[in-house]
């Protein structure tokens, strides 16, 4: 897959997906420790999230440090928004900025 092509492919993932996560493995079967907090954590919240393997196409693995702009993985996106990688997702979760993040966008009333 070209660059161009590749960088296409993971924007249309994040916007066809409310919550994406790029991780190593797949949600039942993470194959790192950081990718498999973050799963948890998601799950947690109890919603529902996309997932791409990165260790199953090395375009996307070093295409989406160059979207992110960021250099590891897992990287998760919220409403199109990068969020970060483990440690910033974990720090997210005990403050309640993720919860507030994952909540159902609401009308305006």
């Amino acid at each position: 897959m070209a660059a161009d092509d590749t960088q296409k492919f993971i924007a249309q993932l994040i916007r066809d997906n409310r919550v994406m996560l790029f991780m190593k493995g797949n949600r039942l079967f993470p194959q790192c420790g950081f990718s498999s907090v973050v799963v948890d954590i998601l799950k947690s919240h109890k919603i529902p999230f996309g997932t791409f393997n990165v260790l199953q196409d090395m375009a996307v693995r070093e295409g989406i440090k160059q979207y992110s702009e960021w250099p590891t993985i897992p990287q998760l996106y919220v409403d199109g928004e990068f969020i970060g990688g483990c440690d910033i997702v974990r720090e997210m979760e005990q403050t309640g900025e993720l919860a507030e993040k994952l909540a159902p966008v609401r009308p305006s009333s």
